[in-house]
Formats: C-alpha cells, structure tokens, sequence
C-alpha cells in the first residue's frame, strides 16, 4: 500500500557513488522515502509504474537512455512524477539542464568537483533537502487547490497568502515618468519561467533588462544562449563594463554579483560584475542588483520578483518602490515555488501581482 504522506523518490544514476550519496541524503529525511535506484533511464521508465515514485533524482548524462530521453517519455507517461536532476559542471551539462527544466524539471543540483564521499554527501545534502521539501510543498499545495486534500495541518499552508492567489490584484497608480529599466529577479522554475515570459516581450521595447537567476557559474551561459534563440530581443551574460543598451537583457553570470554602476561621462550607466560576498547565501543576488537600480534609476524603473525559494529581492525591492519604482510580483498558482513572491507581497512592495503569462503585458504598461 502507497504511504500518501510521504514523498516517494527514486535516485536514478549511472554511478554507484552518486546513487549511494544521493539515497543516503534523502533517507536521513524523515518524511521522505526512497522507494528504489536505477542505473538509466530505460531500466527508470520500467519501474515507475510499480514502484510509484513522486519524484525522481535524474542523472542527465546516462547509456542507453539518458536523463533527457527520460524526460519526455515521462511526459507521455507519468506527466504527474517530477524530477530535480542531477548535472556535471560543464557547457554540455549546462545545455542540457537548461533543455531538461524546458522539458519541465522542477529544479537541479550539479555534481561536486572533488572531496571525499563524506565532503561531497554535506555538498549535495545542502542543495538537495531544501530543493526536495520545496517539490514537497507544492505538491501539497497543488492538491489543495485541487480539491484532493480536506482536512489536516497541509490546509495550513496556503494560510496568509489569500492575496497572491488572485491575480493583478493592486494596479499602480499613475506615475508621470515611464521606466528606463527593467529589472528581474528569479530562482527555482525560472528558466521555464523565462522561456515562457520573455518571448512576449516586443522587440523594440525601448529599455535594457537585468536578469538575475539563481545559477552557477556555466549555466547562466547556458541560460542565455537558449533564451536568445527564441526572442525577439538580444539576451546574452552580462561582461563587466558594458553599456546598458535598449531592447538587450543581460544576464547575471552565475558565481558572481552583477550591479549598475555610473559610466565614466555621469550620464551613461554600465554593468560592474563584482567577486562581492554571496547575500541571502545567494550569488548572483536580485537584493544585489535590484539595490543599484533602485539609486540609479530613481522614478524610472520597473522591479520583477519571480518564481523561486527564500527571499532574496525582498529588501531590493524595497529600495526600489521607495525610490519611485512600479514592482510586481508572480501570483502564486503560476509560480514552481512561491517564496521569493510571496516575502515581497508580505512585506508590502509590491504593486501589481500578475500570472506568469500577464507578466510581459506588465512589463509593457510600465514603459509604455
């Protein structure tokens, strides 16, 4: 018999060491049970009817079938089982992560380097339990907004957050200068997010964008190249001293902080990608970005928080709406994790809060 109250996950690696750390980190989790390994995708597709997994840690780079191949079949198949996967640190594992959260995977970890077993099992232990008990909360909250759970403290935790579930629900009042800026600040579900949201947005918009996703190093290359190649506009990794340019998004190379700074005339603004200390243990930060918009861009800016876990942006977004920015916010029911969104709302700096698919029409009343 199923236990519905925990969650049910299968490790999926092609590596005996990676399938025992990964099995060991999330048996140490107390409502989470690891219901069987495999060692590829094809020998994976085969026992998930039986073994009934809620969630699959998914290796990418695996024979026979990789973590990709599973992944559509999965679609067609078990549409309802979700998967955090598990990639190496390099351009080919950057692509194909990228195509893999495309194709619908809640989030992913990336392999350590080097260390030892035990060095490498606290590495992924941090990453992991948090990302696997934010997939457990939404999964509570999408069967409650289905009807499937009436009873119990799960009803609980929708509980203070009534006002993200409707969508626009404060427009901004007037404001008598357009935005010169655009500013985003996403996590965890951003890259479909993005890939969804940024398509909508015109060419000729007439404003440089900022982007910040929580990402590291390599795959935030990965990230651009896939946005760039189904949007109207230019959208590439920030370069230290560039000029901010109409109709181009820059985004936040992972690993590092991204600011605006005054470009050497007092007139012009460029982008300064800093070595700076991680802020709300996150690097690139939005509190980091969305502060330097806020001083240079007074009255003249648009704020974005986004799909993601924690609450980075929140005191950014602050600074912002002080300094005479128009902010919005992700409504709930579009969001993969409604964390950072919902700190925004909670704290009041928030003007608008939008769907996913309304967010680019947003964006455009601002500037327009």
């Amino acid at each position: 018999m199923v236990d519905n109250k925990k969650l049910r996950v299968m490790v999926v690696d092609d590596t005996v060491v990676y399938r025992k750390i990964l099995s060991d980190v999330l048996s140490g989790l107390s409502d989470v049970t690891v219901v069987g390994t495999a060692h590829n995708g094809r020998v994976a597709l085969s026992r998930i009817a039986s073994l009934k997994p809620d969630l699959l840690t998914l290796d990418i780079e695996m024979p026979e079938m990789n973590g990709l191949e599973l992944l559509v079949n999965m679609r067609k198949m078990f549409p309802e089982v979700g998967a955090i996967m598990v990639s190496t640190l390099t351009l080919k594992g950057g692509d194909m992560t990228m195509e893999a959260l495309e194709l619908g995977a809640f989030d992913f970890i990336t392999k350590p380097q080097s260390g030892t077993m035990e060095e490498n099992k606290k590495e992924i232990q941090s990453s992991l339990i948090p990302m696997v008990k934010a997939f457990s909360r939404r999964r509570e909250i999408r069967g409650i907004l289905k009807g499937k759970i009436t009873s119990g403290p799960d009803k609980n935790i929708l509980a203070g957050s009534g006002t993200a579930m409707k969508s626009v629900e404060k427009r901004a009042g007037a404001r008598k200068a357009k935005s010169s800026i655009v500013g985003i600040g996403i996590s965890t579900g951003g890259p479909n997010a993005l890939a969804r949201m940024m398509p909508k947005l015109p060419g000729n918009l007439g404003v440089p964008i900022l982007i910040v996703q929580h990402m590291p190093a390599v795959f935030t290359q990965s990230l651009a190249k896939s946005l760039n190649s189904r949007c109207a506009m230019e959208i590439r990794e920030a370069v230290d001293g560039e000029p901010l340019r109409p109709n181009c998004a820059l985004i936040a190379p992972g690993g590092k902080q991204m600011k605006v700074v005054a470009g050497a005339d007092g007139k012009n603004r460029v982008i300064r990608i800093t070595d700076d200390p991680p802020e709300n243990s996150c690097k690139p930060s939005v509190d980091y970005l969305f502060r330097s918009v806020g001083q240079h861009y007074v009255g003249r800016a648009t704020g974005i928080i986004m799909t993601g876990m924690g609450r980075d942006g929140t005191l950014g977004l602050k600074l912002m709406k002080r300094n005479g920015a128009i902010t919005i916010a992700q409504d709930e029911r579009s969001c993969v994790v409604f964390g950072m969104p919902r700190e925004s709302i909670k704290a009041g700096v928030v003007d608008v809060i939008a769907p996913l698919d309304k967010i680019a029409e947003e964006i455009c009343r601002t500037i327009q």
